[in-house]
């Protein structure tokens, strides 16, 4: 196990590696968010394919990574490609100065989010190396239902949002039909998730400390780079955001208050 983790950690180490290689080129250090899906795909990828026999845990696991990885990345880039540098890097370019955040940029974004990618895809490696046999049990099934909810939440989200802004009439306003009207963030729940059906996959197969992966994606997505980020930016630049937190749920799906 510990051997399979430290090739995967080297091909990743080797992948961002040129990513950051690129975005010097290119003075572009978004293109590490497009990586982010496709990077679990030839993580898991690759621990399928080294872990030995393809049972039907692993198989099933090969697909949905790929569909929720390559869905991703492909979703990111068709909304990204071509807009220039994130307003967060840019912010980050400027405060540590063009000299040196070329280099710096490889520590502070590029091998941290390579670490983060290796933890967070903890749960891919307890699957592969702790499935034995093509059985599944009631948690597979669990947890191919979750997965089915939190993708069609991701997704759904993800579409009807870039729909809406689409609209020139739609500026400055705030999404609250479909997905948004039931959470404040779909999409954030929804791989919340996708990441959690891992863990359960992961228990299933005997990998039980592996879903720390799943929590430290959790984390992530409410306290750090995720809801907190977004609403913090939100209540100052959409004054109707306010009244939208008031009816709407944070995170978990509800019905909106009257």
């Amino acid at each position: 196990m510990v051997t399979l983790f430290l090739q995967a950690s080297l091909i990743v180490l080797v992948l961002v590696t040129l990513l950051w290689v690129w975005s010097i080129i290119i003075k572009n250090v978004s293109i590490i968010d497009l990586f982010w899906g496709f990077a679990f795909v030839v993580v898991n990828i690759f621990y399928v394919l080294s872990s030995g026999e393809l049972y039907t845990r692993k198989i099933l696991l090969l697909v949905l990574v790929s569909i929720w990885g390559l869905r991703l990345s492909i979703y990111l880039a068709i909304r990204n490609i071509g807009k220039g540098e994130d307003f967060r890097y840019q912010e980050f370019r400027r405060k540590y100065g063009p000299q040196r955040y070329w280099w710096f940029s490889f520590f502070q974004t590029f091998l941290l989010q390579g670490a983060l990618i290796m933890l967070v895809s903890l749960p891919l490696l307890g699957v592969s190396t702790g499935t034995r046999s093509n059985d599944l049990n009631i948690l597979d099934y669990i947890g191919i239902l979750v997965w089915l909810i939190g993708f069609t939440f991701e997704a759904g989200g993800d579409y009807q949002l870039s729909r809406f802004k689409r609209d020139a009439g739609n500026r400055g306003k705030v999404l609250s039909t479909g997905f948004w009207r039931y959470t404040r963030h779909p999409n954030y729940f929804g791989d919340s998730a996708v990441w959690w059906a891992y863990a359960l996959f992961s228990i299933s197969a005997g990998g039980y400390w592996h879903i720390i992966g799943s929590i430290i994606m959790t984390v992530l997505i409410i306290k750090v780079s995720g809801v907190f980020l977004l609403e913090t930016s939100l209540k100052t630049t959409k004054p109707q955001y306010r009244d939208y937190i008031r009816k709407t749920s944070s995170f978990f799906p509800w019905f909106p208050e009257k």
